[in-house]
Parts: C-alpha cells; structure tokens; sequence
C-alpha cells in the first residue's frame, strides 16, 4: 500500500540503500522498510563464494591439456565491488542482473593467464604431472591480479582438481605406461629370479664355507687331541720313566741295606762267635764231670743219671745190675716236684 516495502537480509549479506541517488543506510543484516518508487537496494554476499574454473592450454610439445579447478574468494570490499558491478535486487532480494557472474569470468581468465606461461614450458608428461605447481601458479597470479583487486575481492585458495590430455593422447599415455609397466613388471621377475638364483648361490656357498669350517675345525680337534695324546705318552713316559727310576733307586738302596744289614749280621755273628769262642775256651780241656763240678754238684737227680751214664760207659764191665723199682719211683717223684 503507498509503494511502502520491507525487506531483510541475514547476516553474511552487505546491503547498500540508496535514496536519491543517495546513500541512505548501510551494513549488514538489515531490515528495514523503504518506499519502492525511490529506493535501490544492493546486497552483495559477504561469505567465501567457490568459482568453478575450466579452460584448455598445449604444452611445449603442442598437446593439448585441460585444467579444471576451484578458486574460492571472499569480499573484502563490497562497496567498491557495488560501484563496478550492479548487485541490485528487487524487492523480494533477487538479484536484477547476472554481473555476479562476471566475477567468476574475470577470475577464471586471470588462472588461464596464470597458467599459461608455466604450461608452455612443460611437456605434455609433465604438465600432466604439475597440478601442484599449475595451483601454486594460479594462486599467485590471481592474488597479486591488479584486475582482482579493483573488485574488492581477495582470492583464499586454489585447488586443482584435473589435469588431463585428450582421449585419443590418454589413451596413448595408458597403452605407453601399461608397456612401461609390463616391462617394468618383466625386470622385477627377471630381478627376482636373479636374485633368488643369487640367494641360492649364496646359500650353498655358506654351506660349503660352514663344511669347509667344520672339516677345518675336526682337523684342528684331531690334531689337538694328537698333540694332547702324544703330550699325554710323553707324560706317562716320562712318569713311567720318574716310578722306574725311583724303582731303581729303590731296589739300589733295598741292596745297599741289605748288604749292609749282611755285613752288621756277618760282624755281629763274628763278635758273637768271638765272644762264645772266648767264653767256651777256658772250658775246653776241661771234661764234663768237672764242668758239672764247677756248676755246683747238682741235685740227686742229676747224680743219679750221672751215675747210670758212668754205668752205661762200663756196661761191659758189669756183669750184674738191681735197679729197685722203690728207686726208680723216688726219682720220677722227685722230678715231678
């Protein structure tokens, strides 16, 4: 009613509104009501907006590339963005025109202007192999773009999502890598099997250095056990040869103590015999009757059998003898006392 409007916007929106051809009110967020016949309103989005970009370059081999990729920026400016392009909106907060499109045109033709020096210099190969530097590239050429900063729009990131050739030059490419790869799968088993013939090689040459060890350290035991069985004998011998020495010495010192002991006995029984002979020889002109005199007569025993001796001595001279048995019993009792 009376062309009286409201409008409102959100937060992430810079609105502009213009009365006149005045600037009436700006800011972000607002809402407010306006008379439509003598008010413009622009908003411009202050959030981060993502380009899409597409485009083709050739490389230094004349191949053709396609390069596809994101450039995310955000408004730093929106009020020098509203004086180069229209962000106008209607009533309902439509944008009036598609100059918010121009921006994504602009920043897509200064990443191909980015691209295209660091592009002709490579091969295709390497170009196919150079996202990292295409997006390093792209990002550097639209961040320092005076074009870009006349807008008011400042670049965040660049991301690069393909790099690819031409169908026909793909697949060329595959059937070349999947060659390459055949040959490379080729000299793996070619270095596989050479390596396990290596292996092998190896191996019996480890068991036959390990037998050659073992021989060389039975030789080393056989030896040593000679060496020890020879020093061994020799030890014995030379024990064999110390017992049968002191044998020697022994059956030696056996003989000297036996002559010895030979001698002591001959010079003792010569002392004795001497000392008997002189003891006996004062006795021997002497007849036994005196010698049983000089004893000291004996007892009536004894004179007896004196008597009967004397009587046996001159039995051819007696003619007739009386022994009483009262005797004979006397003498035998007398002995057994």
């Amino acid at each position: 009613m009376f062309g009286i409007k409201y409008i409102k916007f959100d937060a992430t929106t810079y609105v502009i509104r213009y009365s006149g051809g005045k600037i009436v009110k700006e800011g972000r967020g607002l809402s407010f009501f306006y008379l439509a016949y003598n008010t413009s309103i622009v908003a411009i989005p202050m959030g981060s907006n993502d380009v899409q970009f597409y485009f083709n370059e050739s490389t230094a081999d004349f191949q053709t590339i396609s390069i596809q990729g994101q450039i995310t920026y955000r408004v730093v400016n929106p009020k020098q963005l509203s004086e180069l392009l229209d962000f106008s909106v209607d009533n309902k907060g439509i944008n009036k025109t598609d100059d918010a499109e121009k921006i994504t045109q602009r920043l897509s033709n200064e990443a191909q202007t980015a691209t295209s020096s660091l592009i002709q210099s490579l091969n295709l190969k390497e170009a196919l192999r150079s996202a990292k530097k295409i997006e390093e590239a792209i990002k550097n050429g639209v961040q320092n773009s005076e074009a870009i900063k006349l807008l008011g729009i400042e670049p965040i990131n660049v991301n690069i999502t393909a790099v690819k050739a031409t169908p026909e030059m793909e697949r060329a490419l595959e059937a070349e890598a999947r060659e390459n790869v055949q040959k490379e799968a080729d000299q793996a088993i070619y270095n596989r099997r050479n390596f396990a013939v290596e292996q092998e090689r190896k191996i019996k040459e480890s068991e036959l250095n390990t037998e050659i060890a073992v021989e060389e350290k039975r030789k080393q035991i056989v030896e040593k056990q000679m060496e020890t069985k020879l020093m061994t004998e020799e030890s014995n011998k030379k024990i064999n040869d110390l017992r049968m020495q002191a044998d020697i010495n022994l059956e030696e010192q056996r003989k000297n103590l036996i002559s010895l002991k030979s001698t002591n006995q001959k010079q003792e029984a010569d002392a004795f015999n001497y000392s008997l002979k002189a003891q006996l020889e004062p006795y021997q002109s002497l007849d036994w009757k005196t010698i049983m005199a000089i004893k000291g007569g004996g007892n009536a025993q004894t004179n007896i059998a004196i008597a009967f001796r004397e009587l046996a001595e001159n039995s051819q001279k007696i003619a007739n003898l009386n022994i009483s048995p009262d005797l004979l019993s006397n003498l035998l009792q007398n002995d057994e006392d």
